[in-house]
């Protein structure tokens, strides 16, 4: 690489960083006038056009918390137009993540006060607690996170991001109470794309390279987190929670017997659910009569999943 071409993507990275990319397509302009084969020039200008396009898109919408909405939905549509590129300039990538993660932790932390409904708000400092963590910056993540708890309540988007969070801090128990907490509540609302911890993404993983599509992974995730003793941290169930849990599970059970349901997500969802029933039974001592009878209806859904479990 040529000297003048380093000294300009040196620029480039740092008005990156800035969150300007305007300014930094100017500056690789100039650079292609230099050193038209440069793959990193070409992969910074890229990256350029995408956030360039982005913000304008962005600035197109009027209404503050729906462009928050977008705003991170930008960002998973850059790193899927980005991932097809066969060649990757780390310095650029880690610039463009540095610039927008702090413009979009600004624009969160200038609207919040603003925002009165109680799950917004929630949700702005669910955002605002996923950039500090994508900055590096875990402590004030986990303030956001738990401010965004504090404000709304057992949400499992938010409980998704405090687990996370917890488990990046090195408090893997907390992170695994809180993981197995969301992913039993509501596992659809979960954002796979902003979890960056270990003790989640094996389970991404593993989840993935079964063929389980997107959606369907959210709900396989709990299932190999018990079968793998991710999930292993329970907690006892009150009186009126586990007299819901039964209820949703005879109600699966009633909407599994339809031949038009939704077995690929209905199937997950309820091992999942057994799994808590068997724990509630075992952690208040109940006979070992009802545990096999739940036993044996995971054997009739799953019997691989079964024969895992039992192990």
């Amino acid at each position: 690489m040529e000297t003048e071409t380093k000294a300009g993507l040196k620029k480039v990275i740092q008005l990156f960083e800035d969150g300007q990319p305007e300014q930094a397509q100017k500056v690789i302009s100039n650079l292609f006038e230099i050193d038209i084969e440069s793959k990193e020039v070409a992969y910074a200008n890229k990256c350029c056009i995408f956030w360039i396009d982005a913000i304008k898109r962005l600035e197109d919408t009027e209404d503050s918390y729906v462009q928050s909405e977008n705003i991170l939905s930008e960002w998973r549509a850059f790193q899927n137009f980005i991932s097809h590129e066969t060649f990757v300039y780390e310095p650029v990538l880690f610039a463009v993540q540095k610039g927008f993660f702090s413009t979009a932790l600004f624009h969160f932390l200038k609207i919040v006060d603003g925002i009165k409904d109680s799950f917004q708000r929630a949700d702005i400092y669910r955002k605002a607690g996923i950039c500090y963590k994508k900055l590096g910056d875990f402590e004030n993540a986990r303030n956001c996170l738990t401010e965004a708890n504090n404000t709304h309540p057992n949400l499992a988007s938010v409980l998704a991001e405090l687990a996370d969070c917890y488990s990046l801090c090195g408090d893997d128990r907390v992170g695994k109470v809180l993981f197995r907490e969301a992913f039993f509540k509501a596992p659809e609302f979960i954002e796979l794309d902003f979890l960056d911890s270990e003790l989640i993404k094996c389970l991404i993983t593993q989840t993935r390279e079964k063929g389980f599509e997107k959606k369907e992974q959210l709900y396989w995730i709990p299932v190999y987190g018990t079968l793998n003793g991710v999930f292993n941290v329970k907690r006892e169930l009150n009186s009126q929670e586990a007299g819901q849990l039964r209820k949703n599970i005879y109600a699966m059970e009633n909407e599994f017997k339809d031949p038009a349901c939704n077995a690929k997500i209905l199937v997950p969802k309820m091992l999942n659910n057994y799994f808590w029933l068997i724990d509630h039974y075992v952690l208040t001592n109940e006979s070992a009569a009802k545990i096999n009878e739940v036993l044996l209806k995971i054997k009739l859904l799953d019997s691989s999943i079964y024969e895992a479990y039992i192990k």
